[in-house]
């Protein structure tokens, strides 16, 4: 079995850093103290001194909801409006004398409204619940006692269980590891769902437990942990174990983190700790925050400002009314006699008039009411939901290798996908796929290599060229296409000079032996071979060392086994001309980490020659060649910075030969440090390693390219065109962030950089000596200088034409997002055009997202896909991509996506699409019930208000339900202002979401205008045309009934032929809507007019005898629609001519069939490509100016 080999393995001299054993000395103190008072009994979850703690259980909940807390909550969330506030409380009113109305009529709709709102939030919290379910059930083995271990569901553990995880199987909740499938309890932990990074991190238990190997060594296994109580610190565990009477101090070396991932290890046992919300991942997540809107909550000011028109409305009828009244009555002589004064009740007595005009006032509120549209918010919810359902059905948004379409999780946020100015990015995971490719190097100052990486493809495509091949090698990529070999991971090298041993040939043969040599030696990889094809596969902690291991055996240099002492490689013997299999005695690994930013191994060759083998970043390497080393310094400096521009990420290749009594002597100290106990035992090691690390002799260089996810660059160049800011922000380090942001087109060559950070030799200098206080006092102070500097460059600059990157780490972010800082941070990040945020932590993630947010006033995106990236997820609008790995962002999410290329389709067509269909919607609701209320405010002053309405009951009940709502909801779901080509090909039309173009006040105060003058014409026509003459053959005149009637059949005639002239896209859908309210009208004024007059009141047979008969109606009608029309037909006309908006020239150009003419659409476009800084569209500008 290939892991059997692995299993013998004492990995932990391998990793003479990593796997260091705890001391008490680490703060251990502190146990039993206040925040560290949690005691674990393990294998003992049922002891009676375990079920007294009460410690929760491993359910892990996201909904917001509870059966419990749903009815109460969820009506909340609605009654929170104020207009269905305003509902309630005027439907409970409808129960007194007050109401103009009966009171059935008024509170229906609003159950209608509210309950299938409710529904809604039910059923999309059900589909959490769902997610929820799914997780809880995941099995796991757990120790059922007598060394049995059997599977149950992960919400059945509880604090103290043993459980025995699988490779590739999720830790169920934090886990003390006590042993593992190698001998000295080490195991790989893939943390990528909780921290984004993609290399495995090693965890080793204590010594003690190490040798329970077994199911059967738990049969009796008793211990007592005590440790920190639950908190959302990832990085940090403090606790003792008691076993056999001996206590071991614990360290986060020893906890597994629930959904970190067990890899490379084929089994591992461990106790439970932490369970379910105490786990520090579900710790590090919030309760799922109610998001509103900004429409909606625009919705909300647009209520009070009707609110308000009706109290003036209600206002001033109330003291003409009180007037009128009070002037009914004088001295005993009645001026109106038929409404008999002298005998009326309050409501109308001259002799109360002010007590008249008061209960006038109430009265008039309630039947104003029509102004506020009950079923506007019901069908936004509804239309959200249909959208929603669309963005999910998008078969341009589904992932056919992961079988994963889009998936909006929420509806509440659809039209502010068309709204975004920010999107602020996690990096591994969202922008990249994981996935490293050996695709260049320099050896000897040659460079080697005809890849060509994604960054230039996608300039190349933009350009419409072949690929340009000028930078280095001269090459053209397309010749023998026909050729290639099959695709190995990891190795997308092509260049024949070094390929099937052709490198003998080379000037240079053996520095470009030793090159390869050191990517086949310098590493910690593991060499796994299959026994059944002898095929070697490699498991490494990064994919960059993957890449590196595999690019040596592809160029002849094969690793293909390691011992805990030695490395044994395949390669190419000069003198023999034969393939030959040396081994290399492995004396010391010096570790990576992001200080040094370097790593080396000392070997011993079979010919007794000591190596130090180096390799790390250019911005640590240079300096440590020797003078003799340099020779070919010149050229690799220069291929480092192509590389680099080509979006690939560089580590230098340098070596030297150690002498027996140096290499003594340092093997002696290095053996005292890594066994020093001190505070300061890291930096011992660190000195000794410095001092090794010098007089190298440089080799080349390596280029790998960081593979993005599909489409990145043309993603970001056209949300950098539709004007979409783009931040970064990721917990790696400040070179691989400035890596990445090169590939994806966020930073280019010539662009200003301002880089704001703490690692500077003062700042080192008084972490070294330890003051903390004069270490806070002085990076406060560095940060804010750093940054005062940054906006003194930015002010100085060419006009503002120059392209400034911000670049900040995350001690310094810490500084920068104080209250005294931060306004002026997000100053500076404002005025850059990119900004990447370096070993940011999941609460500065959110702090971040929360600062541009609030700071800037504008809708944020945030995207990621780990545990890490929920706090950012959750403070605006959130996109989880759902990835191979975690479910974590995506439950915590607003919408999945499979891949950040979807970003493009999901706001530049979905988001804008939403955006002004909601809006369209609103601001058409509005117009509508202005209309009609407006109607019976006119009527009450005809009518010397008297608080009588023009309506029958259930006309007013079912105008905003039913015979104005349909075509309204089509509209928001169907209507599309330009196709999804013509958005994706002219990006600056998402400028109008983003500018709030559709839904200003002024646009929203024109169409409120639109309907107070529709109103206008239709009362004023209708009441002139029908007073004061026959309206039918028997020569009747017109009474309230054919009034109200009559002015109610032209407003729903002319609300909704004014939505058919407000539509853009037209579809069956929307035609039989349209014309199916007018008629549904018609049919309920029949079957309503035919019920028994005490049923139906002044509305029975009011068609079948009076309107349909009468020629007059008809002839009314016409003329009133096309009179009410024609302002809005005018309007629009001369707009589309004289003044059309972006979103009408796309139309006009479509419409006249030059949507192909290249020289019309770049006519069109200029307005479109706007001068954007960043993607590939701003570096190939920048590279025609140069």
């Amino acid at each position: 079995m290939a892991g059997g080999r692995k299993r013998k393995l004492r990995l932990s001299k391998i990793y003479s850093f990593g796997c260091g054993k705890s001391s008490f000395q680490d703060d251990h103190s502190q146990i039993g103290g206040p925040g560290f008072s949690r005691v674990v009994f393990c294998n003992e979850p049922d002891s009676f001194e375990s079920g007294i703690r009460k410690y929760i259980n491993n359910y892990v909940s996201t909904t917001k909801y509870t059966p419990a807390t749903f009815l109460p909550k969820s009506l909340f969330e609605q009654f929170r409006r104020v207009a269905n506030f305003y509902f309630l409380v005027s439907g409970i009113l409808s129960f007194t004398p007050l109401s103009p109305y009966g009171a059935i009529s008024a509170i229906i709709p609003l159950i209608v409204v509210i309950g299938a709102t409710m529904v809604k939030e039910g059923i999309e919290d059900w589909k959490r619940q769902q997610q929820d379910i799914e997780v809880n059930n995941r099995k796991v083995k757990v120790h059922e006692g007598g060394g049995v271990f059997k599977e149950t569901a992960w919400k059945n553990l509880r604090v103290g269980d043993i459980v025995k995880v699988e490779k590739d199987e999720f830790f169920p909740a934090d886990l003390l590891l006590i042993s593992s499938s190698y001998d000295d309890a080490i195991c790989y932990v893939e943390t990528m769902n909780l921290d984004g990074e993609t290399n495995l991190k090693v965890k080793q238990a204590v010594e003690a437990t190490s040798f329970l190997h077994e199911d059967s060594n738990y049969k009796d296994f008793k211990a007592y942990v005590k440790c920190e109580d639950p908190n959302a610190n990832l990085y940090s565990f403090i606790g003792t174990l008691e076993f056999e009477e001996n206590q071991y101090a614990l360290s986060p070396q020893q906890l597994l983190l629930r959904d970190s991932k067990l890899r490379n290890t084929d089994y591992i046992y461990g106790a439970v700790i932490f369970t379910g919300h105490d786990t520090k991942v579900m710790q590090n997540s919030t309760a799922p925050p109610s998001k509103r809107s900004k429409i909606e909550k625009k919705m909300d000011s647009i209520v009070y400002l009707l609110f308000s028109i009706v109290f003036l409305m209600a206002l001033i009828g109330s003291i003409v009314f009180g007037i009128t009244t009070k002037d009914d009555l004088e001295n005993g002589r009645m001026k109106r006699w038929y409404l008999r004064p002298d005998d009326s009740e309050i409501y109308f007595d001259p002799n109360k008039a002010a007590v008249a005009a008061l209960l006038h006032f109430l009265t008039a509120i309630l039947l104003y009411t029509y102004f506020i549209p009950i079923s506007l918010y019901v069908s936004v919810e509804v239309v959200k939901v249909l959208q929603s359902i669309f963005i999910n059905r998008d078969i341009h948004m589904y992932h056919e290798e992961t079988d994963k379409p889009a998936h909006a999780r929420t509806s509440n946020l659809t039209e502010e996908l068309g709204q975004v100015e920010t999107i602020l990015s996690d990096k591994t995971g969202t922008l990249t796929c994981n996935s490293m490719e050996f695709i260049k190097c320099t050896v000897a100052g040659t460079a080697y290599g005809r890849g060509v990486t994604e960054v230039e493809m996608a300039m190349d495509r933009k350009k419409g060229d072949p690929v340009v091949q000028e930078k280095i090698n001269g090459w053209d990529h397309n010749k023998d296409s026909n050729n290639k070999k099959p695709h190995v991971k990891g190795f997308n090298f092509e260049d024949e000079r070094i390929m099937n041993g052709n490198w003998i040939h080379e000037p240079h043969a053996s520095v470009i032996q030793n090159f390869f040599r050191l990517l086949a030696v310098c590493h910690t990889a593991i060499a796994e071979e299959d026994e059944d094809t002898g095929k070697i596969s490699y498991e490494a902690e990064s994919p960059d060392e993957a890449a590196f291991v595999i690019a040596a055996r592809e160029l002849g240099f094969e690793f293909c086994r390691r011992t805990q002492t030695s490395i044994s490689v395949r390669e190419l013997d000069l003198a023999s001309g034969r393939r030959v299999e040396r081994t290399y005695t492995l004396l010391n690994v010096l570790e990576f980490n992001s200080a040094r930013k370097r790593m080396s191994v000392i070997v011993r060759t079979e010919d007794g020659k000591l190596l130090l083998l180096c390799k790390g970043a250019d911005s640590v390497m240079f300096e440590r060649l020797a003078l003799n080393g340099k020779e070919f310094e010149e050229k690799t400096r220069d291929h480092v910075n192509e590389y680099a521009d080509a979006g690939l990420r560089t580590l230098l290749l340098a070596y030297r030969e150690l002498d027996e009594e140096e290499y003594k002597d340092f093997s002696k100290k290095f053996a005292e440090a890594k066994n020093s106990v001190s505070a300061d035992r890291e930096t011992l090691i660190d000195e000794l390693a410095e001092k090794m690390e010098r007089n190298l002799y440089l080799l080349g260089a390596t280029a790998v390219e960081d593979k993005l996810q599909d489409g990145v660059p043309e993603c970001i160049d056209k949300l950098a065109q539709a004007g979409i800011k783009i931040w970064v922000l990721t917990g790696d380090k400040m070179e691989t962030a400035i890596n990445i942001g090169f590939a994806c087109s966020l930073l280019r060559q010539g662009m200003n950089q301002i880089i704001i950070t703490l690692e500077t030799p003062d700042i080192q200098a008084l972490e070294k000596a330890g003051d903390k206080t004069a270490l806070t006092k002085a990076s406060k102070e560095s940060v804010l200088h750093q940054i005062i500097g940054g906006k003194a460059q930015i002010a100085g600059s060419n006009g503002g034409a120059d392209a400034y990157a911000l670049i900040i780490d995350g001690k310094s972010l810490t500084y920068a997002l104080e209250d005294d800082m931060k306004g002026m941070f997000l100053e500076l990040a404002v005025g850059c055009a990119s900004v990447i945020c370096c070993r940011s932590s999941p609460k500065q993630k959110a702090l971040v997202t929360r600062l541009v947010k609030e700071g800037t006033g504008k809708t944020t995106l945030a995207v990621g896909d780990g545990a890490n990236d929920v706090g950012m997820l959750q403070e605006d609008i959130g996109v989880g991509i759902s990835g191979v790995e975690g479910m974590q962002a995506v439950m915590s999410s607003d919408v999945a996506i499979a891949q950040f290329r979807y970003l493009e389709r999901l706001l530049l067509v979905h988001g804008h699409w939403c955006y002004r269909r909601i809006s369209a919607m609103i601001c058409y609701f509005f117009y509508k019930n202005i209309t009609f209320g407006f109607s019976l405010f006119l009527y009450e002053a005809f009518a010397s208000f008297s608080a009588q309405p023009a309506y029958n009951d259930w006309f007013m009940s079912l105008y905003s339900v039913f015979f104005t709502s349909l075509p309204v909801v089509a509209m928001g779901i169907l209507d599309q202002d330009v196709p999804a080509a013509s958005a994706l090909k002219f990006p600056q039309l998402y400028q109008e979401g983003v500018q709030n173009v559709l839904f200003s006040w002024r646009r929203i105060l024109s169409w409120m205008f639109s309907g107070f003058y529709s109103a206008v014409i239709i009362f004023f026509f209708c009441t002139k045309a029908l007073e004061h003459q026959a309206f039918n053959d028997d020569g009747k005149t017109v009474g309230r009934d054919i009034l109200g009637a009559t002015m109610y059949s032209c407003i729903v005639w002319a609300v909704n032929l004014q939505m058919a002239l407000s539509i853009s896209y037209f579809t069956i859908i929307q035609h039989v809507l349209i014309w199916g309210s007018i008629a549904l009208w018609y049919i309920f004024l029949l079957i309503y007019g035919s019920i028994t007059p005490t049923a139906s009141g002044n509305a029975y047979q009011i068609f079948v005898e009076a309107l349909a008969p009468a020629p007059t109606y008809w002839v009314l009608l016409l003329f009133v629609v096309i009179s009410t029309l024609i302002p809005y037909f005018s309007f629009s006309a001369i707009q589309m001519q004289f003044f059309p908006m972006y979103h009408q020239m796309i139309q006009w150009m479509n419409y006249e069939g030059q949507s192909n003419d290249a020289e019309y659409c770049d006519m069109v476009r200029q307005r479109s490509i706007r001068p954007t800084t960043v993607g590939f569209t701003a570096r190939k500008a920048a590279r025609s100016r140069r």
